[in-house]
């Protein structure tokens, strides 16, 4: 008998973007890539302006996660310029800005359906308004 609480490859890729969200990582997405390929249901990609931004919300994914297991792999994390980390169906790419737009995932992935963000987890466009 295991106390793993489970998520669905779905539920695991909103709750990676919200944890990203919550360190202010920018242009989040989630792209649904399970019928273009083999290597994962879900994509998350965020981006930080800076590696301790990145390292941040890399840390935020991986703890916020960890009651759900653990990741199997988690690359770049001490550099802070992309980050990978593999939960198996959902891979979240956390980068600096110049580095997202000089690889472009979103591009190389733009036939993926995108998953939408609830609104409660968004916080661009928000600052100064009242909660």
């Amino acid at each position: 008998m295991t106390d793993k609480l489970t998520l669905t490859p779905r539920e695991r890729a909103l709750e990676c973007a919200r944890l990203a969200l919550d360190k202010k990582a920018l242009d989040v997405k989630i792209l649904e890539i399970g019928r273009l390929s083999s290597i994962a249901d879900y994509l998350v990609l965020a981006s930080g302006r800076s590696d301790r931004q990145a390292q941040a919300i890399a840390d935020s994914v991986k703890k916020g996660l960890k009651k759900y297991g653990k990741a199997i792999d988690i690359e770049g994390l001490k550099e802070g310029n992309w980050i990978v980390i593999d939960y198996g169906d959902v891979l979240v790419h956390i980068f600096q800005e110049e580095i997202r737009h000089y690889y472009d995932l979103d591009g190389l992935w733009s036939a993926a359906p995108q998953e939408e963000i609830p609104d409660a987890y968004l916080w661009e466009g928000k600052e100064g308004t009242p909660a």
